[in-house]
């Protein structure tokens, strides 16, 4: 049995779960919101006393994996739904910045143009200073997949480390040319 699929998820008084059958899906509402999430064939779900039980209908290779990325993905939503989840962007390099600009992430980053990011539906930023994004959200798939976006529009260079980063995360930089 898997480690992680067997684990009871606890659920706490403000968080509403239901499981619908026909198509097998969870519903987790709670303070912050409401996430859906479709259910893999073969994965099932008890709720006994305030607790989520996530069984799986065979062992076979795909049933066994499903098992514990089904139990991740529900305890995440209840984790998302009473807490929500964040990660922080750095901006590394002169004149570069960032912008809120209603619904619309204005960035500056060196290039002829500033980028305009549309900030998509369920996600939050904030600008604390120029240089430092927040992402928020319930969903922590979205979440992860907007900051991968705007890394990507400008990544970390290896000579200067100029970019959007992750904060905290380190570059291994490289050594420049030397004169011979």
């Amino acid at each position: 049995m898997s480690r992680i699929g067997k684990m009871p998820i606890v659920v706490p008084k403000e968080v509403d779960v239901k499981v619908a059958h026909t198509p097998a899906r969870v519903e987790v509402t709670g303070p912050k919101g409401l996430l859906v999430h479709p259910l893999p064939q073969g994965i099932s779900i008890t709720l006994e006393g305030g607790k989520i039980f996530v069984h799986r209908s065979n062992d076979l290779r795909t049933s066994k994996a499903l098992h514990g990325m089904a139990r991740s993905l529900i305890a995440n939503m209840v984790t998302g739904v009473t807490q929500g989840f964040e990660k922080k962007l750095e901006i590394v390099g002169v004149g570069f910045r960032a912008d809120l600009q209603g619904d619309i992430l204005k960035l500056t980053l060196g290039y002829s143009h500033p980028i305009l990011y549309p900030i998509p539906k369920g996600i939050r930023m904030e600008v604390e200073k120029q240089t430092l994004i927040t992402v928020k959200g319930i969903n922590k798939q979205q979440v992860g997949i907007v900051t991968a976006q705007l890394r990507s529009i400008k990544p970390p260079e290896p000579y200067k480390g100029k970019g959007i980063r992750y904060l905290g995360e380190r570059i291994r930089k490289k050594v420049g040319k030397t004169k011979a």
